[in-house]
C-alpha cells in the first residue's frame, strides 16, 4: 500500500509538471513563436532568452511525460499488459516528438543572434517552424491517444472516481480534431476558439493529478481480479 500511495504522489506531481512547464514555456515564447518575423524577435537578448529557457522547460517537460508513462507501468499492467505497453509506449512517443522539435529552435535563436543573421532569415523561420509543428503534432496528435488509452483503464477500473477519464473521453477528441485541422489546412496557429477546446483534457489531468496526490488510488478495484477481466474484455 505504501508502496502504491508512493506512485500515485509520482503520478500526479509528473502530471502537474507536465502542466507547469508547458504553460510557462507558451508564456516564455509564445508571442516570439506566432511572430512573422523570427530573427527580429529572436535576435534580441530579452526574447532569445526567453526562448531558451523555454525550450529548457520543453526538455523537463518531455522527462517528466515519460515519467508518468513508467510510473502508470506497473498500475496499468495489474489490469492489461498490452494497455499499460501502450499507454507507456505512447507517452514516450509524445515526449520524443516534444523533445525533436526543441533543438530546432535553440538552433534558429543561435543563428538569429550570428552577425550573418540577416542573410539567414529563412533558415531561421524554417527552424522555427519546425518547432511549432512538432508541438503540434506531439501534444496535439498523440496526447489525445494515449489519454483515451489511460481514461478508458481508470474508467472500467474505478482506480479513481469516474467523473475524471469522462473529462479525458470528452477533452481527447476536441484536442485531436482542432490540431488535426491545423495540419490538414496548414494553419500553424490555433483560431481563438482553441482556448475552450482544451478545456476538457487540461481539467481531466488537473484533477487527475490533485486526486492522486491527495488521495491515491481507489485500492479495492486494482485488486480485484474482475477489472482485469473488464479492461481486458
Amino acid at each position: 500500500m505504501a508502496s502504491t500511495r508512493r506512485t500515485a504522489i509520482v503520478i500526479g506531481t509528473s502530471f502537474l509538471i507536465t502542466h507547469v512547464t508547458s504553460v510557462v514555456g507558451m508564456v516564455l515564447y509564445g508571442p516570439i513563436l506566432t511572430s512573422t518575423d523570427y530573427t527580429a524577435h529572436l535576435s534580441g537578448p530579452g526574447a532569445s532568452g526567453g526562448a531558451l529557457l523555454g525550450a529548457l522547460l520543453e526538455v523537463i517537460l518531455s522527462l517528466a511525460i515519460v515519467g508518468t508513462g513508467v510510473a502508470f507501468f506497473p498500475v496499468i499492467r495489474r489490469l492489461g499488459e498490452g494497455m499499460a505497453l501502450g499507454y507507456a509506449a505512447l507517452r514516450t512517443l509524445e515526449a520524443a516528438v516534444i523533445a525533436v522539435g526543441v533543438t530546432p529552435l535553440i538552433a534558429a535563436v543561435a543563428l538569429a543572434q550570428a552577425p550573418e543573421a540577416a542573410g539567414s532569415a529563412g533558415l531561421v523561420q524554417a527552424l522555427a517552424a519546425v518547432h511549432n509543428w512538432t508541438f503540434i503534432v506531439g501534444p496535439g496528435l498523440i496526447c489525445p491517444a494515449n489519454t483515451v488509452v489511460l481514461a478508458a483503464v481508470l474508467f472500467r477500473s474505478r482506480l479513481v472516481p469516474r467523473v475524471i477519464p469522462v473529462l479525458g473521453f470528452v477533452g481527447a477528441p476536441l484536442v485531436f480534431a482542432l490540431n488535426a485541422w491545423q495540419v490538414l489546412t496548414l494553419t500553424p496557429q490555433a483560431p481563438a476558439w482553441a482556448a475552450a477546446a482544451v478545456v476538457p483534457i487540461f481539467a481531466w489531468e488537473v484533477s487527475l493529478a490533485v486526486y492522486l496526490i491527495v488521495k491515491g488510488f481507489r485500492p479495492a478495484p486494482a485488486q480485484s481480479g474482475r477489472v482485469a477481466q473488464a479492461v481486458l474484455a
